[in-house]
């Protein structure tokens, strides 16, 4: 009689190699192969199945088939894990992602899983997580006659991750662009930064983070099971905003996700968080135009011939630039070297929809050597987080969601203005022919301004300060 296994339904190769670790695991471990064809049915049929995950569920039900361990209570378990040939659990990659998909659908299943892994799945509230160290583990613990050889459940208390703070209070001057971050934070948007080499923008963005609101139950769930899906959460940045900066050599796939089976890129693993692209001209055109649609959907959905992947992607877009090849254009000191010509082919980089979806639009000085002497240290990281974290909540608790994420019936609802500034904004519309996009922007920034005034109208002077950073930045005038 043949000792074979044979699986059907998609497996990629890793999944086949596992009949091989599976019959070596279950040997090593001191259990009976049977001794008869085993056939291992992966439902759905049409999706594929990846990773070795599958190991651990393959075993157990093969135990249970050949009456090695009680089959009992078997629908009140999911399993997830790697075997190696001894028959020890090995890490596997999205536990998080799974526990917060069971628990999103409303399973009440307890989930056993490797011992490496239960830290992170039991960040999902009230999951049932049993971590086991090898498959004899599991096995005892459906054949234990007491509670003794059962799996005990794991239960942690994460308290929320401690990010090195970077301070604001270390930039000096920029006093227009630190407002333009704290307006940033405080609403979600997007902001690009222009100006030549040394004047700050790098240093601002990497204080971003620091001024950020503090993140929610579940935009903490949804940024780290994504994170899971790659391997590269970690339990001790619980809480904490991603902030992804990609080099400007990264391809399409590599921002937006991609690869078969597809796995999520650059702009979901920043889900809830930044994304950083410094030196944004020097991305290729085509892979920064694919950044719009995830700009204003907030997801991204992968084709591909075998399958198709829907990823969150709702990050915050900020980005730097130089006005020219050369970097000085507009400096009080250094000469531009650049001709007309090469200025405006440097700037046509970025297509107009693009910039359109850019919020914020700022030009960030060079700082002369008697301003860095004299200017003072300014206000703390600390001090503009309190700010920025009371206008969020006044969000939330509003319309329940940032002012970026508005949509139009939204716009329309929580953007009430006065006579005045509605005027202000009619009259720039006319002025600057802008789209009903950018008007909506401006109107989103103005309430964000609105909101850190504690103004429940938006007033003329908040239009007024969200036209200038819709204006400061038209590259090709």
């Amino acid at each position: 009689m043949s000792h074979t296994i044979t699986i059907v339904g998609l497996p990629e190769a890793e999944v086949k190699e596992a009949r091989d670790r599976v019959r070596a695991a279950l040997l090593n471990a001191g259990f009976e192969f049977p001794n008869r064809r085993i056939t291992v049915n992966l439902a759905p049929a049409d999706l594929p199945k990846e990773s070795g995950r599958f190991d651990l569920p393959m075993a157990i039900g093969i135990l249970m088939a050949s009456g090695q361990i009680p089959a009992t209570d078997l629908d009140r378990y999911e399993f997830a894990g790697e075997l190696s040939l001894s028959g020890e659990l090995r890490p596997i990659r999205g536990a998080l992602a799974m526990t917060f998909a069971m628990h999103k659908d409303g399973a009440a299943c307890a989930f056993i899983l490797p011992a490496v892994n239960a830290a992170e799945a039991s960040l999902v509230r009230d999951a049932l997580i049993y971590p086991a160290r090898s498959l004899i583990e599991v096995a005892a613990h459906f054949s234990a006659r007491d509670d003794s050889a059962r799996l005990v459940r794991h239960v942690t208390d994460v308290p929320a991750g401690q990010a090195l703070r970077l301070d604001l209070a270390e930039v000096k001057g920029q006093a227009r662009a630190k407002r333009a971050l704290e307006i940033a934070a405080a609403g979600g948007h997007s902001l690009l930064m222009i100006g030549p080499p040394g004047s700050g923008k790098s240093m601002l963005a990497a204080r971003l983070p620091g001024i950020l609101p503090p993140m929610t139950d579940e935009e903490a769930l949804e940024s780290a099971a994504v994170q899971s899906l790659t391997s590269g959460f970690q339990v001790e940045r619980w809480r904490l905003r991603p902030y992804r900066a990609p080099h400007h050599t990264a391809s399409a796939v590599a921002l937006v996700g991609g690869g078969s089976p597809p796995r999520p890129g650059e702009i979901s693993l920043a889900h809830r968080g930044l994304l950083f692209l410094d030196e944004l001209p020097e991305f290729d055109r085509r892979v920064l135009e694919v950044l719009r649609e995830p700009l204003e959907s907030g997801r991204i959905t992968i084709s591909r011939a075998a399958r198709q992947a829907d990823f969150p992607a709702r990050f915050q877009l900020v980005a730097a630039m130089n006005p020219c090849p050369c970097g000085y254009l507009g400096h009080p000191v250094v000469r531009c070297r650049c001709s007309a010509e090469a200025v405006s082919r440097y700037q046509s980089r970025l297509s107009g929809p693009l910039l359109d979806r850019i919020d914020l639009q700022l030009e960030v000085g060079a700082i002369t050597q008697t301003e860095l002497r004299n200017a003072g240290s300014g206000e703390s990281s600390l001090t503009i987080a309190a700010r920025v974290a009371a206008a969020h909540a006044l969000q939330l608790s509003r319309q329940g969601r940032a002012n970026s994420e508005l949509p139009p019936a939204g716009i329309e609802q929580f953007c009430s203005t006065t006579p005045e500034a509605e005027k202000l904004l009619r009259d720039a519309m006319a002025r600057f022919a802008w789209s009903a996009r950018a008007a909506h922007r401006v109107l989103k920034l103005a309430r964000t301004i609105a909101d850190l005034a504690g103004d429940a109208m938006i007033a003329p002077a908040c239009v007024a300060e969200a036209i200038q950073y819709r204006r400061a930045l038209r590259l090709r005038d």
